[in-house]
Formats: C-alpha cells, sequence, structure tokens
C-alpha cells in the first residue's frame, strides 16, 4: 500500500515554470521573467523555429512531503530532462527549482554539492555501482565523501543494507549479484546519507518483468518506512498506477495532465493521455474514497471500510446494500458514505476536480 501524501500544503520541491532549450543561444529566448511566458506552446514553437531544441517548456509542479510523484511519457517527452534539471545534473535555461523554498539555481557550486551530498538521493537506469568496491563499500561511498568517520559510516551502511534485504551479499563484489541485487545496491547506496528528496530515473526498467515487480514492491516497502519525498521516472503507466500518489504525464517537453491515478483515468485532458489509460481496469484503481455520495448520510446500520480500499472488493457490498458503506479515514473519522450512485458519478465525470491539464 502506497504511503499516504502529505498535506498540499506542505511543499517539500517545487519546480517552476522551468525551461531547457539546446542550441547556440538559449538564453536569447528569456529575459528576466524566470521562464513565464504568456502562451508556453507558442512560445516553443518560436525556439523550435530558430533552431533550437526544447527539451523542456514551462514545466511546474510541486511535490509534496512523503509524496511519491511519478513522472512519465514517451521516449524523448522531457521526463529524464527534468529529473536532472531539479537537480542541476542539468542547467536549466529559465525557471526556478524550490527546495524547502531556497531556489536551487541561486546556490554555488559549493553550496549545490553540499546540498547534493546531504539532502539529495539518486538512482538511475544504470546501476552505476563501482565495480572495485564491495556492496558494503559501494553503499557507504557517499558518506565517506561526507566525511563521515569509518566506524559510524559502516554502522549506517550496515542498517541501510538490512532495510533493502541485502543481508550476507555485504562482501560481495557487483560481478557476483544479479541484477535485482545490483539495483538494490544502488537503492542503498542512495539512501545512506538519508537524502530529504529521492530522485529515480527509470530504475527497474533494465530489469526482468518478475524481478522488477519484485523491486516494486520493496520500492514501496522501503517508502512505508521512510516517507521520503520522491520523484519517480517512467514510460510504464501500469508501473505508475503501483507507485504513484501523483502523476504528470510529459509530451513533448511539457506537462500535459497532472493528478491522481483514478482522475488521469476517469478524466484524461486529452486523446494522449487517453491512450496511456483506455486499458485500465478502473475497478482495481478506483478507491472507497473516490465514490463518496454527497447525498448519503452515515447510519448505525451500514458497514465499514477503510478509506483506501479497492472498489473492486466494493461492488458485492455495493449491490448488495443500497445505502452504501461507510467510509473511514486512517485516523478513524468518518468521511462519507460509498454508493453505487457515487461510483457511477465517478465514472462519469472523473472523481476530482485535480485532474486539470496542469496545475498551477
Amino acid at each position: 500500500m502506497k504511503t499516504p501524501t502529505g498535506d498540499h500544503t506542505d511543499v517539500k520541491l517545487s519546480c517552476r515554470n522551468v525551461w531547457k532549450v539546446y542550441g547556440s543561444q538559449p538564453e536569447q529566448f528569456f529575459d528576466s521573467s524566470q521562464g513565464r511566458v504568456e502562451d508556453a506552446h507558442k512560445h516553443a514553437d518560436a525556439i523550435r523555429d530558430a533552431d533550437h531544441i526544447v527539451a523542456n517548456a514551462d514545466v511546474s509542479f510541486d511535490v509534496h512531503v512523503g509524496e511519491i510523484f511519478v513522472i512519465m511519457g514517451l521516449s524523448g517527452s522531457g521526463k529524464s530532462t527534468i529529473v536532472r534539471c531539479l537537480s542541476r545534473l542539468v542547467e536549466p535555461t529559465a525557471g526556478e527549482v524550490l527546495l524547502d523554498g531556497e531556489d536551487l539555481l541561486k546556490k554555488s557550486d559549493a553550496e549545490l554539492i553540499d546540498i547534493r551530498r546531504h539532502k539529495m538521493g539518486m538512482v538511475f537506469q544504470s546501476f552505476g555501482l563501482m565495480p572495485h568496491l564491495n556492496v558494503i563499500d559501494n553503499i557507504a561511498f557517499p558518506l565517506k565523501l561526507q566525511g563521515v568517520e569509518e566506524t559510524e559510516r559502516y554502522a549506517q551502511a550496515n542498517r541501510v543494507i538490512e532495510l533493502v534485504g541485502l543481508e550476507g551479499r555485504e562482501n560481495n563484489f557487483p560481478k557476483e549479484l544479479s541484477g535485482g541485487q545490483q539495483q538494490r545496491v544502488g537503492i542503498g547506496r542512495s539512501l545512506a546519507v538519508e537524502p530529504d528528496v529521492w530522485f529515480l530515473d527509470e530504475p527497474f526498467s533494465a530489469l526482468d518483468p518478475l524481478i522488477r515487480k519484485q523491486m516494486q514492491d520493496e520500492f514501496l516497502r522501503i517508502q512505508s518506512k521512510l516517507h521520503k519525498s520522491i520523484v519517480f521516472i517512467t514510460h510504464d503507466f501500469q508501473e505508475a498506477l503501483r507507485i504513484a500518489d501523483r502523476m504528470a504525464i510529459m509530451r513533448d517537453g511539457a506537462v500535459v495532465q497532472i493528478g491522481r491515478p483514478i482522475d488521469l483515468i476517469l478524466n484524461p485532458a486529452d486523446d494522449y493521455v487517453r491512450e496511456f489509460t483506455q486499458d485500465v481496469p478502473w475497478e482495481r484503481i478506483l478507491r472507497a474514497e473516490d465514490i463518496l455520495d454527497g447525498a448519503a448520510k452515515p447510519t448505525d446500520d451500514l458497514n465499514k471500510v477503510a478509506a483506501g480500499t479497492l472498489v473492486e472488493t466494493l461492488l458485492p457490498a455495493l449491490a448488495e446494500h443500497e445505502k452504501g458503506v461507510i467510509v473511514e479515514a486512517e485516523d478513524g473519522s468518518t468521511l462519507g458514505v460509498a454508493t453505487a450512485r457515487g461510483l457511477a458519478a465517478a465514472l462519469a465525470g472523473g472523481c476530482a476536480p485535480s485532474s486539470t491539464a496542469q496545475e498551477e
């Protein structure tokens, strides 16, 4: 089960009007407006007409504390470029990237190195392990860069090894590990510094399907313990559905739609998003909290279910009990009543107003 998102006012990371343009003079297209333009689509077309490449166009979103925010799109959509812009592995041409309210684009090189070492964890599709180091030394390496004393860094590395399920493999070298085990080392290394923000760029796409699913399960288990603020890149919609609290779909460098997975499924912004979602069985995504019926009132004779209960398991109860079921939050408070009428309304018109083309 995914970690609940934090309060939407509790923002950890903000991407604001970020552009990445490649070419001879990309800065010429932006003034002091920090990437804000009246019509981003027309502005991007004008840049392309001037023989420049627009990798990211006016990208904006927030990542809340404890949230898994998934960015997905087809190859070339700009999703990997934007995650590199967030960490300044790639320098944005314009815009703002705010971490705890501070603009990372205004940080000096020394300040940025310190932020990367202490506040960011990164995992990429290529495992990037150092072949001459064993598992525990690979995981402890970022702590060594920080100057952490040897006893302390190995104690922390051992804690991470237990967390990612590599006990007994401490002294193995990367060539002695399976693909899934190597990816666990990469994940462990990124977690060793206890980052505030965790960036993962298609971390499981090189794995076989069965191992990939196991790693997704492992990832969710780790997140249930650590509650990190996560930006996760994938081109696989099924993977996004499994792990996302919210997600953004990108095309041609721009964000097309942001929302919860169920919002995108029930109310796609356009045909591009609809192609991603058309084969997804809604009953396996829709939850009790998504089909609340504002006209229904809780009564003592109704059964109670948790907010995250899948509609797939609720269908028999909704068919049998015309009045529906009471939906409870994690703290036991009543959110409302889920009914067949609420289900029909959700399927007919989308279940939340958050399924807009792009968040402001």
